[in-house]
């Protein structure tokens, strides 16, 4: 089985394999040029190419005949992608064409690129930082466009220049340190003094960027929400109203819904799973009851839980962080003028309680805009390691230097990691074989 390397040239299909219009195939890889051009009717043409252009013809197998008409972007070595020699092969989204011009660049000695293998070898070249990296493939999964924007922010590299920063002042102190470890115990230098506010800055710094992965992970990956209540209580004309289409059913009639229903939809900017589940009653039907069961589950795993009351509960669950409670019928009286009630009829109350459902869900949303978001829970543990790690040195401030000094040593150590300055292979290879293929 093949590993994470950069010794040897590699392709893969760049698009969703399916018919379309185009298909990119890329590679990368030292003689990607050469190899390319022995199944290329222009062969002379892209041996002779520069760096950063294209070159039309033909794509053929190792006997010459032709595949696909195709366009070649030539890009030479540290010009492209991931600093190595490489090629960007455009042809027709054909998944026949595909298939041959595949089988083709296996037998010229290409092998098929592991997940995200592309985007090791660019930080492999120092084309970018661990952080820049992870920020490719947060961008390929982003399910909004906050999510969008703030994974495009640390590919610009605003996490990796804060890093920069914080290391600059981490050596500041350090080489402070160094200097009375450098002088003999005879000799007169002045006490060193613990560097308090600067310490207490960088852990606020640190600390204010770590509390936005909670929010930033909500954007990325979505939100669960179970609407939940009894019987013909308005869930459904809710979960109509959210997603503004008619998926379920809305009638008079109580227990309209027997199963749950599963729909995505995006509510405030923040990507949501939205079920509307089986109202809960006392029942006899099995197939009610087991819609309810579910429903119940459903509820155990959600981020957040709307239990929707027309006013005919008996008893209310007690609103906490992930359940909320709503009136529906807001247009027949109920709740009227209660900030969290609403009429599917006549709309009132629907943007009040849309807005308040984001809040629920990203309370600490509203961070400074000057520091860098993160989503990636490696990140946060290694900042959360500096930090600690930097809390425990102005607790023992008044330890010896040269005990100090191992301090920010260890707090150096652990921001190397989230750059990636210090790493595994093991580490490097769990990352990138979560990216996509084609990354």
């Amino acid at each position: 089985m093949r590993s994470y390397t950069t010794l040897e040239p590699i392709y893969s299909l760049a698009t969703p394999y399916r018919r379309s219009a185009l298909a990119v195939i890329r590679t990368s890889g030292e003689g990607s040029v050469a190899l390319t051009a022995r199944i290329f009717s222009g062969g002379k043409r892209l041996l002779n190419a520069d760096s950063n252009t294209l070159v039309h013809g033909f794509v053929t197998d190792i006997d010459g005949r032709r595949i696909d008409e195709a366009v070649i972007a030539v890009y030479r070595s540290g010009h492209g992608y991931t600093g190595e020699e490489a090629v960007e092969i455009t042809i027709h989204g054909s998944l026949p064409a595909i298939d041959a011009l595949s089988a083709a660049l296996e037998s010229v000695g290409f092998s098929q690129a592991l997940p995200g293998e592309f985007t090791y070898r660019a930080f492999m070249h120092g084309r970018m930082d661990l952080t820049r990296a992870e920020a490719v493939e947060e961008i390929v999964k982003a399910r909004s466009r906050k999510a969008e924007e703030s994974a495009l922010e640390r590919l610009a590299g605003n996490l990796s220049a804060l890093c920069m920063d914080v290391k600059a002042r981490l050596l500041d102190i350090l080489s402070s340190l160094e200097v009375q470890l450098d002088y003999a115990e005879d000799e007169i230098l002045e006490d060193w003094m613990f560097p308090e506010e600067e310490v207490d800055d960088i852990i606020s710094i640190l600390s204010r960027v770590a509390s936005t992965y909670d929010a930033s992970r909500m954007y990325a990956d979505g939100a669960i929400i179970v609407l939940a209540g009894r019987t013909n209580a308005g869930k459904s004309s809710l979960f109509n109203a959210l997603l503004k289409e008619n998926r379920a059913i809305v009638s008079s009639e109580a227990g309209t819904t027997r199963d749950f229903l599963e729909a995505e939809c995006d509510i405030a900017g923040l990507p949501v799973r939205l079920f509307d589940t089986a109202g809960l009653r006392d029942t006899d039907g099995e197939i009610e009851k087991e819609g309810i069961r579910r429903s119940k589950s459903l509820m155990e795993k959600a981020d957040l839980v709307i239990y929707v009351t027309d006013g005919s509960d008996e008893d209310l669950p007690v609103e906490d962080e992930r359940t909320m409670v709503v009136r529906s019928k807001s247009d027949l009286g109920n709740g009227k003028g209660e900030r969290n009630s609403f009429s599917s009829v006549t709309g009132e109350g629907l943007g009040t309680l849309i807005n308040d459902i984001r809040s629920r869900l990203v309370k600490d949303d509203a961070g400074d805009e000057s520091l860098p978001r993160i989503e990636s829970g490696r990140q946060k543990d290694a900042i959360l390691e500096v930090i600690s790690t930097l809390e425990d040195a102005r607790r023992y401030k008044d330890v010896s230097v040269d005990l100090m000094a191992l301090y920010f040593e260890e707090a150096l150590e652990e921001l190397a990691v989230i750059t990636g300055e210090v790493g595994t292979e093991e580490l490097l290879e769990n990352l990138f074989s979560k990216f996509c293929l084609g990354k």
